[in-house]
């Protein structure tokens, strides 16, 4: 029997071995110092927020590890993991989003009595199996990188466990979650029973020479889309995405609707353009029907939602659509539009949310509509950063959300698909409505005179780590809008990675 000794290549995967190491000296320290948490009974932590600042160094360490990698494009580990550009900027996404998630975490988990060693590692633990999906050149890394984010986000969604409405979303998510992994995985092993085998440059060397109109081929690459529709959220997969946002904790609600989701597109593209590139003639099509499906349901459900969490829900299912239309174009435009939009995302979506954390105060007692009427009268700075927040959600220029979309659909007109493009931006113009409707209430509503001046003024609490995370996220937003050509030209890099 030939033995067949594998090519480590341990510099290539320096960040994610980064990451692991720190998850684990979290969950270390808390384990073995005097317990400075409450229990989950609520209540304020009485410990320091060191635990959530140790794991912020690891991802501050391990991002700049990604930036001193050198360029180009290198397969290791027998073909199962691959260093190129496309990986590399979406490691940037990954560490972006985890160092947001704690730094606007660090209050939260004290007030609600969560201030927990495994909170810190179950989040970094994710980031590692999203670096893994982002690097995976192998269905079987991309599967495991995609259980490991899984099964730490499952937890993660039911972590405040005094609460039914987390228990019901932990539960829900697990169950879901579960039932769309079969889908995968069963696609996977149509793929490998078609091709035999599973990495995805001897798949599509595989097709390019044989007959691709293989049903088993076409059955598993719809399993796939199945699967990773689930992931980010597409209609008609989205089933699960409003009960576990509202009940999920909103850091870790701010967490899964930027850092996963990106992680399942990055998967997700990596398959089928470097995989499947060959039946792009059945997917296209297919995932055509999705993006309109996507963009319209999300849309039009959020008008109606009151709940605020439940309302960025709906708004994230629709922003799926959006880039699920840079998919479709497949082409350098398109590819890079992917890259581009879910780095906006990032900035903008968990910035909404570090709000909505300060907002709602302790116990998330303030997620309504009605809730922000005369923010802007009591806090104007805390009401003029959401509603930047808001307008780039709703692509309002000078912001990153519209050029994103404006990138994404210059990409589907670029590829011919003028009607999609149509679709998209009429979707855009219908998003303006409820994300205004905050807007509306912060500006344009006066509290009740009955109310008195504590009311009227109640104390939101901005911690130094929330002003940090707001400030990098208000200027991410306003940098890639004023001044994008720098990230368009590192998105466009990462497109010659196919």
């Amino acid at each position: 029997m030939e033995i067949i000794i594998p090519t480590i290549n341990l510099a290539s995967i320096y960040p994610e071995i980064v990451v692991t190491i720190f998850a684990i000296i979290v969950l270390l320290l808390h384990a073995f110092t005097p317990h400075h948490s409450t229990s989950y009974k609520g209540g304020a932590g009485k410990g320091g927020d060191h635990l959530g600042y140790i794991s912020f160094i690891g991802v501050a360490y391990a991002t700049f590890l990604v930036f001193t990698q050198e360029g180009g494009t290198e397969y290791s580990f027998n073909g199962l993991w691959i260093l190129d550009n496309y990986s590399r900027f979406f490691r940037l996404i990954f560490l972006l989003g985890t160092g947001l998630t704690i730094l606007i975490s660090v209050k939260y988990v004290k007030d609600e009595g969560i201030n927990h060693g495994e909170y810190y590692s179950l989040i970094l633990f994710a980031t590692v199996g999203m670096m893994i999906m982002g690097g995976g050149a192998d269905l079987i890394t991309i599967f495991l990188g995609l259980e490991l984010m899984s099964i730490s986000l499952y937890v993660l969604a039911g972590y405040t466990r005094n609460r039914l409405t987390s228990n019901e979303s932990s539960l829900k998510y697990f169950l879901l979650g579960s039932f769309a992994t079969g889908f995968l995985l069963y696609g996977i092993a149509l793929l490998y029973g078609a091709t035999g085998t599973t990495n995805l440059k001897g798949i599509s060397g595989f097709i390019a020479e044989a007959n691709f109109g293989n049903p088993i081929l076409i059955m598993g690459m719809v399993l796939l889309v199945v699967g990773f529709g689930f992931k980010i959220a597409s209609v008609p997969f989205h089933m699960w995405t409003p009960d576990v946002y509202e009940g999920a904790p909103s850091p870790i609600t701010a967490f899964m609707s930027a850092g996963p989701k990106a992680a399942a597109f990055a998967a997700f593209a990596r398959v089928f353009f470097e995989g499947l590139p060959s039946l792009q003639g059945v997917w296209v099509d297919l995932i055509w029907v999705l993006a309109v499906l996507t963009m319209t349901v999300g849309n039009v459900i959020a008008l109606v939602q009151n709940n605020v969490k439940r309302m960025l829900a709906y708004s994230s299912i629709a922003h799926a659509g959006y880039v699920l239309v840079a998919f479709v174009s497949a082409n350098e435009l398109g590819i890079g539009g992917i890259l581009y939009y879910m780095l906006a995302y990032t900035f903008m979506n968990i910035g909404a949310f570090g709000i909505i954390i300060v907002v709602g105060g302790k116990g998330e007692k303030k997620v309504n509509v009605d809730d922000y009427t005369g923010l802007a009268y009591r806090h104007p700075v805390a009401a003029a950063t959401m509603s930047l927040f808001l307008f780039s959600l709703a692509g309002i220029p000078p912001t990153a959300g519209f050029m994103g979309k404006f990138y994404i659909f210059s990409a589907a007109i670029k590829s011919g698909y003028i009607g999609l493009a149509i679709i998209g931006v009429i979707n855009s113009v219908v998003s303006v409505y409820y994300y205004l409707r905050i807007t509306v209430a912060m500006y344009m509503k006066e509290p009740e005179p009955a109310l008195s001046d504590a009311e009227l003024r109640p104390n939101l609490v901005f911690s130094t780590a929330m002003i940090i995370a707001m400030i990098i996220a208000a200027y991410g937003v306003l940098r890639m809008g004023i001044l994008p050509s720098d990230y368009i030209a590192l998105a466009q890099q990462s497109y010659l990675s196919f």
